[in-house]
C-alpha cells in the first residue's frame, strides 16, 4: 500500500471530495486514523499543549516533532503525513531548509508547514525548488499569539480579510502545494479555497473549504478547558474512539461538519 499522494489530495479538490484531517503524534492513534479512513495526519506542534502540558506550542522543538513523525509513520501505510515546522525553526532560509530536511530524511514527513503570509514567499520559494512540498498556514497563527494579543478570529475588517487573500494567493504562486486557514470567517475561507488551486483545509474555518482538520484531543473531549468552538466531541456521539473517528470522516466527506454554530 502506497501513501497518499500530493496528485490524489489535488484530485479530491478538483472533483470537490472533501479531504478529512486529524492531528496525531503517535503510532497507535496514526493507525486508528487510517482505519477510519482519514486522508491526511498532520503531526501538529500542538503537541506542546495535548501531549506535553505546556501552555502553547511554542516550546516545541525541532526534535520533538522528528521524534513524533517517525511514530506516527511507523503506524500508518496509506496516510499523508504532514509535519508543522516549530517556532523559530525557520527564522532565515538555511535554517528552514536544514529543519526542513531533518523533518523529512529523520522523521518521514512528506509535506511542512510554516505560519505567515507574504514575508515567507521567498522561503516557500527556496524549498519547494528543493523539492520539500509546503503547507502555508493563515489567520489565526498559534506560534504568533502574543503578537496577536491571544486566541482570536482574524479576518474580520475588509483590510484584515483582503490581506489574508492576498497571502493565500502568493503563497501559492510561490509553490505552496497546500494551506491551512484557522479561526476566519466562513465567507472569506469561501473566497479563498475557490480563489486557489491548491487544497484549503480549514479549521474554524467554515464548511466550503476543500476539507476539514481538527486536533485529535478536542474532537475526543479530551484536552483540559474549554473546547474551541469550531470542535465538536464526536466521542460522546459514538462512545468508542475509533466510531467517533470514523463519525468525523463521514460528517466532513458529507458535508455536516461544520455546522453554522462551529463558524463565524
Amino acid at each position: 500500500m502506497s501513501r497518499t499522494s500530493l496528485n490524489q489530495l489535488r484530485k479530491m479538490k478538483a472533483e470537490h471530495n472533501k479531504i478529512a484531517v486529524l492531528t496525531a503524534y503517535d503510532s497507535s492513534f496514526s493507525h486508528v486514523l487510517e482505519q477510519a479512513g482519514v486522508d491526511i495526519v498532520l503531526v501538529g506542534d500542538s503537541l506542546g499543549m495535548v501531549i506535553q502540558g505546556q501552555e502553547s506550542t511554542l516550546p516545541v522543538t525541532v526534535e520533538h516533532m522528528i521524534y513524533h513523525t517517525a511514530n506516527v509513520i511507523r503506524g500508518s501505510e496509506r496516510l499523508f503525513v504532514i509535519t508543522d515546522m516549530p517556532f523559530m525553526s525557520y527564522a532565515n532560509t538555511d535554517q528552514a531548509l536544514h529543519n526542513a530536511a531533518r523533518l523529512m530524511a529523520e522523521g518521514g514527513a512528506q509535506m511542512v508547514k510554516l505560519e505567515g503570509g507574504a514575508e515567507l514567499v521567498d522561503l516557500i520559494t527556496a524549498l519547494t525548488q528543493r523539492g520539500i512540498p509546503v503547507c502555508g498556514h493563515l489567520g489565526l497563527l498559534p506560534q504568533s499569539v502574543h503578537k496577536l494579543g491571544g486566541y482570536l478570529v482574524q479576518g474580520r475588517e475588509q483590510s484584515a480579510a483582503d490581506k489574508i487573500l492576498q497571502d493565500a494567493i502568493s503563497l501559492e504562486k510561490a509553490g505552496a502545494d497546500m494551506l491551512v486557514l484557522e479561526c476566519v470567517p466562513a465567507a472569506l475561507a469561501k473566497i479563498i479555497s475557490e480563489a486557489l488551486t491548491i487544497p484549503v483545509i480549514g479549521i474554524g474555518a467554515g464548511a466550503d473549504c476543500d476539507g476539514q482538520v481538527l486536533v485529535l484531543h478536542d474532537m475526543l473531549g479530551i484536552t483540559p478547558g474549554k473546547r474551541p468552538r469550531f470542535s465538536h466531541d464526536f466521542l460522546a456521539d459514538s462512545g468508542h474512539i475509533p466510531a467517533a473517528i470514523s463519525r468525523y470522516v463521514e460528517a466532513v466527506k458529507n458535508g455536516e461538519f461544520p455546522t453554522a454554530e462551529q463558524q463565524y
